[in-house]
């Protein structure tokens, strides 16, 4: 970093220079849960499956994850008000793009490039911010601030994106992409002087071939976890071919990175016993964190929310992540065990994901779910931070860019394992809980008689006619079964999730290695913050 050239103009204050890098931080943010933030209107919109709106998402990832390794190269050579610049118009030119086509192909395209510039906007917005922390924890108060907006993404974009969607077109929203970044953007380069804030190294031996191997090989990942139930798994050719390729692929990477002098990703890394169990719990945390979809899926299925209620009822989650990330954030500076943040976070996880146990059901005030979703975000947020400060603490300084680039990676993977699980016991539990529910069900039942007669009425007193009430009516009563058979399925599913976290928390109370690790991240460079 230049010592004699400040990074802001002299007559800039400091609150318009921490507000203009959260208003660059706000879309960048946003972008990681843009596609998924109302899939049934980004499905209607582009006319294809809801598979395909997932495989748009984990496309965006797994650009993150691949270029993580190559970006850190580019920050350092470029001085960051050009770099920033560069990827400013590539953003608005690419979200232009997604906002102009219908085309699915263009759209996965436009997802993934997203997915690349987005490497180098948050290591300036981190690196910034740092530099704008005079504190001696600045680093962990950074990292804790830019986590907990990770972890509120999906949440917070939704919430304001629904009114957009409800009324207008989905492209929309990448034009409101656009109107975000601009004037933050705009601001931040009329505030930035002409400096470099990492040492200038050339642009030499860049080792893109490793970039193309492992490039396709997490698109692959991601297509054989988003696709593979929708196909049946080894039963279709395309699925088995891809994890052909994907463990060709895999072989030849880490043989390359084994021989070279400069590998794109060190396996040092995997050295640690720490780093690891890092790394394990994030993947944990990821499945747990991708379960909280059946509890929204059910706020809109069986409650039959709409999306902006929905997501205004989000905010009590918002609220707790933000809690949960300041009470954890409190605790590390304080020095506090890591085992026993961790283990308060995961017991507040548990207490949610055990009472929705028993809080699912067909009708439910919507008040009942403001504690339990306070509870899951402060448990987030209380186990998030810490994870991954202790995961960068845990390998040396020289390997943390090959640490941030694993982290990314295992966090890509759990997401699209989680959704993958979600997709498979979805259809089966709700599929043997629908039959086994059709089994009790005859027209000798008397009290199914009683219920359909009830829908008939009810249907014929709106003024429709006998014969009509009578097919609808029989309607009513399969969709009431579905939605059972989806309550059964949410049951089964938590439970499974209460029995992952206490194996964890079990785990956690056996491994005294935790608090041996000390959280230092001061000269950890920010790309990893990337995790």
């Amino acid at each position: 970093m230049s010592k004699g050239n400040p990074i802001f103009r002299s007559w800039a204050p400091e609150w318009l220079t921490r507000l203009t890098i959260f208003l660059v931080m706000f879309p960048t943010v946003m972008l990681f849960a843009l596609s998924t933030a109302n899939i049934s209107a980004a499905t209607g919109f582009y006319g294809v499956e809801p598979a395909d709106i997932q495989f748009s998402m984990l496309l965006y990832y797994a650009a993150l994850a691949s270029f993580t390794p190559l970006e850190r190269r580019f920050f350092s050579r470029v001085s960051t008000k050009e770099y920033f610049l560069i990827c400013l118009v590539l953003q608005v030119l690419i979200s232009y793009a997604c906002y102009n086509t219908r085309s699915l192909t263009v759209l996965f395209a436009g997802r993934f490039l997203q997915g690349m510039v987005n490497c180098g906007v948050t290591s300036i917005c981190l690196t910034l911010l740092f530099g704008r922390l005079k504190s001696e924890h600045a680093r962990e108060t950074g990292y804790a601030i830019f986590y907990t907006m990770i972890l509120c993404s999906a949440s917070l974009t939704s919430l304001v994106t629904a009114p957009l969607v409800d009324n207008f077109e989905y492209n929309v929203l990448y034009k409101m992409i656009i109107y975000t970044f601009v004037p933050g953007g705009i601001l931040l380069l009329l505030l930035m002087n002409k400096v470099h804030l990492v040492r200038k190294t050339p642009l030499y031996q860049l080792d893109w071939a490793s970039f193309f191997l492992y490039s396709p090989m997490l698109i692959l990942i991601g297509y054989v976890v988003t696709y593979g139930q929708q196909y049946y798994w080894l039963q279709d050719d395309s699925i088995v071919w891809s994890l052909i390729a994907i463990v060709l692929l895999a072989i030849v990477f880490v043989t390359r990175q084994l021989t070279r002098k400069r590998p794109f990703i060190h396996q040092e890394v995997f050295q640690s016993r720490a780093f690891l169990f890092g790394i394990f719990l994030i993947g944990m945390l990821y499945l747990i964190r991708g379960a909280f979809s059946i509890t929204t899926s059910y706020f809109s299925t069986v409650l039959g929310m709409d999306p902006i209620n929905l997501y205004e009822l989000l905010i009590y989650n918002i609220a707790g992540i933000i809690i949960g990330a300041v009470i954890s954030g409190r605790l590390i500076v304080k020095k506090r065990p890591l085992q026993f943040i961790w283990l308060a976070g995961f017991f507040l996880l548990l207490l949610f994901h055990g009472g929705m146990y028993f809080l699912f059901a067909s009708e439910a005030d919507m008040n009942t779910f403001i504690l339990p979703l306070l509870l899951q975000g402060m448990g987030a947020g209380m186990v998030f931070t810490p994870i991954l400060l202790f995961t960068i603490s845990s390998v040396p300084t020289e390997l943390s860019q090959s640490a941030a680039a694993v982290g990314v990676f295992i966090r890509f993977a759990f997401f699209g394992i989680s959704t993958a699980l979600i997709n498979y016991f979805s259809l089966f539990y709700s599929g043997t809980h629908a039959m086994r529910l059709s089994d009790h069900v005859s027209r000798a039942d008397n009290g199914l008689q009683e219920r359909l007669h009830l829908y008939e009425s009810a249907l014929h007193a709106r003024g429709m006619e006998p014969d009509m009430a009578g097919r609808a009516a029989t309607g009513l009563l399969n969709k009431a079964i579905q939605k059972q058979a989806f309550l059964k399925y949410a049951m089964d599913y938590n439970e499974m999730v209460v029995i992952l976290i206490l194996g964890l928390m079990l785990l956690i109370i056996m491994a005294p290695f935790i608090n041996r690790t000390i959280i230092d991240v001061k000269a950890k460079q920010p790309a990893a913050a990337t995790f």
